[in-house]
């Protein structure tokens, strides 16, 4: 298969807050001991609450944040704690499209200044060279014609328009990795689709790897080739997405699939288990499982004391559960 373009071992950001002179600061385990591999051309979607890390998970891995402790690799380089200075080689290779398309733009740039400036700072090419990659960036994402929108505002376009121009900057400087951080969430659902198809020919055509955040199992089905499913910090399931949502191995993951809508109107009144309670806290979690104070089948003296660790019970399909079998 060849070297990971990404791989994580043991991956920890905890944040500090609180604390001072006589108090002593508490930290927020929003990642905790993740370990995971991420080839090149391959999207691996991570799923869960709000508050489960996704976001922390993806800033660290691009060095938008500093680990606390672990490793990350990036095709085959160990850049867990480089300097700045000596990042600037992996600002290029790897890429992040935010959320949010109205706040991710400056509103005083027009679209080919937006898409100009990376190429700026990374010193390439000439100004008629920036202008004709401006215009192939904009008409990769389906911004047709390119001349037209390249002197747009960002408040003269529409949220699918814009989310095109945050691709298109993303995409501008040729990157090996992106970290869409729910790309679509904030879009209508009939621009959710063609969005993602845009990020699927991204893929196949240019053998881009992504880590695509989301909420939203039935996207990730159409746009991953695994899925991996995050609580409270911690990676609880990961495997092949038709494994993983055909035979789900965890009991969160189970309840993640239950409460995905049933399109079919027959079904539209099934009873669906809620989880009790609600996640809970990164500042003082639980002690064992994680998910225990939540989970049906949790087992007194087992899942409350000792913590569960990722094995294979599938092939290429892990769970960090006692009792899943």
């Amino acid at each position: 298969m060849g070297e990971p373009l990404v791989s994580l071992t043991g991956l920890t950001k905890w944040f500090e807050i609180g604390g001072g002179m006589f108090r002593r600061p508490l930290h927020v385990r929003a990642v905790d001991d993740v370990s995971l591999v991420i080839q090149r051309g391959e999207t691996l979607a991570l799923v869960g609450e709000s508050g489960s890390g996704k976001t922390t998970l993806g800033r660290t891995i691009l060095r938008l944040l500093e680990p606390t402790d672990g490793e990350i690799q990036f095709a085959g380089k160990i850049v867990t704690h480089l300097k700045d200075k000596d990042l600037k080689w992996l600002r290029r290779k790897a890429q992040m499209i935010p959320q949010d398309p109205y706040s991710s733009l400056n509103p005083t740039y027009p679209v080919n200044k937006a898409l100009e400036e990376p190429l700026v700072i990374h010193g390439l090419g000439n100004r008629q060279e920036r202008w004709e990659r401006i215009l192939t960036a904009l008409d990769s994402v389906h911004l047709t014609p390119p001349e037209f929108f390249a002197h747009k505002y960002p408040h003269m376009l529409s949220g699918g328009q814009r989310q095109r121009v945050v691709v298109a900057r993303a995409m501008i400087l040729d990157p090996e990795f992106i970290v869409a951080d729910e790309p679509v969430s904030m879009l209508d659902a009939s621009v959710k689709v063609s969005i993602l198809r845009i990020l699927k020919e991204i893929q196949e055509n240019l053998g881009v790897g992504f880590l695509h955040i989301t909420h939203d199992l039935a996207t990730a089905h159409h746009f991953a080739e695994r899925i991996g499913i995050m609580y409270a910090g911690k990676l609880v399931e990961m495997g092949p997405h038709e494994s993983l949502l055909t035979e789900p191995l965890h009991p969160y993951t189970q309840a993640l699939i239950e409460a995905i809508p049933d399109p079919d109107p027959e079904n539209r009144f099934r009873e669906r288990p809620a989880l009790p309670g609600e996640p809970p806290s990164l500042v003082n979690p639980p002690a064992g499982c994680r998910f225990h104070p939540r989970c049906p089948i949790a087992r007194e003296g087992l899942c409350d004391v000792e913590e569960p660790l990722l094995r294979e019970l599938r092939p290429g399909h892990f769970v960090a559960c006692h009792l899943a079998e």
